[in-house]
């Protein structure tokens, strides 16, 4: 039982301990960068496709060809 909560009590200080980072004056300039979000490209593709679809000036980006008027 004293040797589990020594153990316990060890692996407690270590996960403390190793969670205390620093970050650097030329590091944070990185921190809000684009390629730091998840689902960045997708969403920005997403919007980009939507917003041709709906103007229908290109016919979307899906490789179709002519407007959004119908006439291919």
């Amino acid at each position: 039982m004293k040797n589990l909560l020594r153990a316990m009590a060890f692996l407690l200080l270590v996960a403390c301990c190793s969670s205390c980072v620093s970050v650097k004056a030329y590091q944070k300039m990185y921190l809000n960068d684009s390629e730091m979000e998840l689902a960045a490209k997708k969403l920005e593709s997403f919007e980009i496709n939507f917003e041709a679809y709906r103007e229908g000036a290109a016919g979307a980006n899906g490789g179709k060809v002519g407007g959004g008027c119908g006439c291919n």
